[in-house]
């Protein structure tokens, strides 16, 4: 199974998406080809371009009928429901649609039966929703990330009206999702593209430690001075991916807090997803003395941490940032001690054996129920492994 990484320092769209996919090396012939089997009047064109000095792939969607009428969910869920596409892409498409209607019908007022969609729901869309989705099975993609999103700023021309940056649709598409603004006084990310995004991304997060094996680029209806409008998709195996292996450090420092309670803390801290946590002490300002909670955590537990800091401890503020670590692979292995089963450690360096360590716990208990220093134990532990 392999991943994506959208890289969307331009924003996205559905054709950038599209263009990003196919540039992975899907063949124009045959995405052309599938996309037929829809029979709607459109002509699909794909050229290799370029967005300042740097190469992508640019889709266009050209609709053939003058006159669009808007859509309404009955239509677009007819539509996709009758295509000759799999059950997943079906599936995938239609949650894209329905956030699509949810976030119209919102801003609007309307009942979601009611809604409609202009720019959205134009046979392009149709075709930039269901040609990424089926990109996406082609792949063999099963999951997918994303950076934060460039929104642009600025207005944009809508069917409603000229509208404020992020316009009101993409604006609640995108809710709860990391975004900012910057560079473009333009509209980067289409109301396709966040319904896109906002259905199928897993995580949204700032470019993470990867492995990959290919690029795709994607290009923008526009070519800006300052920076390339592209979107950069990088794609590998998905056992490669890791959105962990940075880690972050949260510290606190404490200077009214029972040592009891601190230490207390530890079994809270390990359940709520804790990597490791020490306590050290430190001499604050007017000569206190005080002791800093520190907390290794992967990206995905800090804010349960923080809350659970909070919530355990006295303290009103902490700090956090990203750290870069280095461990070996490691295994448990066991091995039979008076007539009992001790974990054995083993640490690894190049595939080769370089730390072993009986689980001191193992040991402890073992020790206390036959009434032996628990040196003994870990001793009768290393010589039974050996």
């Amino acid at each position: 199974m392999k991943y994506i990484y959208f890289d969307a320092i331009a924003g996205l769209s559905g054709d950038m998406i599209l263009g990003a996919l196919l540039d992975l090396g899907i063949s124009s012939s045959f995405f052309k080809e599938k996309m037929s089997e829809l029979e709607i009047p459109v002509e699909i064109q794909i050229r290799k371009t370029k967005r300042t000095s740097l190469r992508a792939l640019k889709v266009d969607v050209k609709v053939k009928s003058k006159k669009i009428s808007p859509r309404k969910w009955s239509d677009v869920e007819a539509l996709i429901k009758k295509s000759p596409f799999s059950a997943s892409v079906k599936k995938n498409a239609l949650a894209i649609f329905k956030k699509l209607f949810n976030a119209e019908a919102h801003v609007h007022g309307h009942k979601f039966q009611e809604a409609h969609l202009h720019e959205a729901g134009a046979d392009d869309a149709i075709v930039d929703i269901l040609g990424c989705c089926f990109l996406v099975e082609a792949l063999n993609i099963s999951q997918i990330y994303s950076s934060p999103l460039n929104l642009g700023r600025g207005w944009v021309k809508t069917s409603h009206g000229t509208l404020p940056v992020p316009p009101p649709a993409v604006a609640e598409l995108l809710k709860n999702i990391p975004v900012y603004s910057a560079w473009a006084k333009e509209e980067l990310v289409t109301p396709t593209g966040a319904a896109i995004a906002a259905t199928l991304v897993k995580k949204f997060f700032p470019f993470p430690e990867i492995t990959y094996e290919k690029i795709g680029y994607g290009a923008g209806n526009k070519d800006f001075r300052d920076f390339p409008n592209i979107l950069r998709v990088f794609y590998g195996d998905l056992s490669e991916f890791r959105e962990d292996k940075k880690i972050y450090m949260i510290e606190a420092n404490i200077d009214d807090s029972n040592p009891q309670v601190l230490g207390s803390f530890f079994d809270k801290a390990f359940q709520s997803g804790a990597l490791d946590v020490f306590l050290t002490p430190v001499l604050m300002k007017k000569n206190r003395l005080a002791t800093k909670l520190t907390v290794l955590a992967e990206t995905g537990k800090i804010d349960s941490l923080i809350r659970e800091i909070f919530r355990e401890t006295s303290s009103i503020g902490v700090r956090y940032f990203p750290v870069e670590r280095r461990v070996l692979e490691r295994k448990i292995k066991e091995v039979g001690v008076l007539g009992e089963k001790v974990a054995i450690k083993v640490s690894y360096l190049d595939g080769k054996e370089v730390n072993i360590q009986p689980e001191f716990s193992d040991c402890l208990k073992l020790a206390k129920k036959n009434k032996l220093p628990v040196k003994e134990i870990i001793q009768l532990a290393l010589k039974r492994f050996s």
